[in-house]
């Protein structure tokens, strides 16, 4: 049987979508990740945002299209969040965030499990990228007041050292880099006794190198970051949630930190990592949010000079604490979200041009015909002419040339 597994949510979600490829294969059925005719259809959904939501709904339309007699199978965050609204569309089954593996056999009908309250084991997926991710974490306890995710996710739970490391290890043996990646990472080891510099430790002698995929701002320790530095196999690539750059909103956001603090620790990754690039989230027009401290926001994030900034219109999530307060209108909402989105390309530009003529490590991960792209590990995107002598998953040394698309031209040193 041809199964099409297709994620339309994060880097967890894509770790759990490869463990299910892997269980499908081992029961001997064809697996592809991607839109295409298949006999049956895993779509692993997402809520973050309404729009996400919205998506999810669309993808079963879509599918159908490919194959209206195909059996679909929706899991993830927008089936626990509001399965009735996958009901009555030919949805053959209907889970939510526990027990993501049971669909592998292939069930019927609407699952009713309860969240985890301890870290689900899967398979390890199967190889196939240059860059492969690495789920350590699932679940949040921070309760942010604009996010449904914990309500969904459940509680913060942690994969075990042990069980990390072998996963790393097998992961290495094809892929250059490995994304590590969690709900909320940062609270990585807090209901097992350990910390996220525990871990760094333990994969130091990983024969790969590690980048985290989202960060806290209060995990940034000297401790944490002497750790990185000395494993020799973390990049200097941080990406730091902001979500905004006035205290007030952080305030009402339920974020447990002051723009001060967080200042604080984008020196101190600066002071062990001079080369690092530090991204980050920003959420613009959040409920009751003025203009004036919308300004404060757009200065904050200027003088912070991030590599690069995702710009994210609120969102309201019903079942939150900020559901209820007044949105913005959607005229303010939209020049906002101009005019952050200036600042971040501005920030971009500045960054990329910095690192002009400078010779960085690169992972090389599939090509467009014309060029070998890939990224360095401070995180910019490069493209090696085709003319050079490169293969897709090799690390190469290359210098930056000059600003080209959402990168770097570069040549191999």
């Amino acid at each position: 049987m041809k199964i099409a597994i297709i994620n339309l949510g994060c880097k967890v979600n894509q770790c759990e979508c490869d463990a299910i490829a892997a269980r499908f294969q081992e029961q001997g059925h064809t697996v592809i990740q991607e839109m295409a005719a298949a006999d049956c259809y895993v779509i692993n959904t997402c809520a973050v945002t309404q729009e996400a939501e919205k998506k999810s709904r669309q993808c079963v339309a879509r599918v159908r299209k490919y194959n209206p007699m195909s059996r679909v199978y929706v899991i993830g965050c927008a089936a626990q969040n509001n399965p009735a609204q996958f009901a009555g569309k030919d949805v053959t089954y209907i889970g939510g965030n526990a027990a993501k593996m049971a669909v592998c056999d292939l069930p019927e009908g609407q699952a009713d499990i309860p969240l985890p309250t301890q870290y689900e084991t899967m398979p390890f997926g199967k190889g196939t990228r240059a860059r492969e991710n690495v789920k350590i974490q699932d679940g949040c306890n921070n309760f942010c007041s604009y996010c449904i995710v914990p309500y969904l996710r459940g509680r913060s739970r942690s994969r075990s050292l042990e069980d990390i490391l072998v996963e790393c290890n097998l992961r290495a043996l094809t892929a250059h880099e490995i994304v590590l990646t969690g709900i909320d990472a940062a609270s990585y080891g807090k209901d097992i006794g350990r910390d996220l510099t525990d871990l760094v430790r333990t994969l130091s002698h990983v024969p790969a190198r590690f980048r985290f995929g989202s960060l806290e701002a209060g995990v940034i320790t000297p401790k944490f970051l002497r750790a990185m530095k000395t494993s020799g196999n973390f990049c200097p690539h941080f990406h730091l949630s902001l979500q905004a750059g006035d205290d007030e909103t952080l305030r009402r956001m339920n974020r447990h930190y002051t723009t001060g603090e967080y200042a604080e620790k984008v020196s101190l990754i600066r002071e062990y990592f001079p080369l690092a690039a530090i991204t980050t989230d920003v959420i613009v027009g959040f409920a009751t949010e003025t203009s004036e401290q919308f300004e404060h926001s757009l200065e904050f994030v200027r003088q912070m000079q991030f590599a690069n900034v995702h710009v994210f219109p609120y969102s309201r999530r019903q079942g939150t604490r900020a559901y209820s307060l007044p949105p913005i209108a959607a005229d303010e909402m939209a020049r906002r979200v101009k005019a952050m989105t200036e600042v971040k390309n501005e920030l971009f530009d500045n960054f990329i041009h910095s690192f002009i003529g400078y010779e960085l490590q690169a992972v090389t991960e599939h090509t467009d015909g014309m060029y070998m792209q890939g990224h360095t590990d401070n995180y910019i995107k490069v493209y090696i002419p085709m003319h050079q002598t490169c293969k897709p998953n090799d690390v190469y040394t290359v210098r930056c040339l000059s600003p080209y698309q959402d990168g770097m031209l570069a040549e191999i040193v």
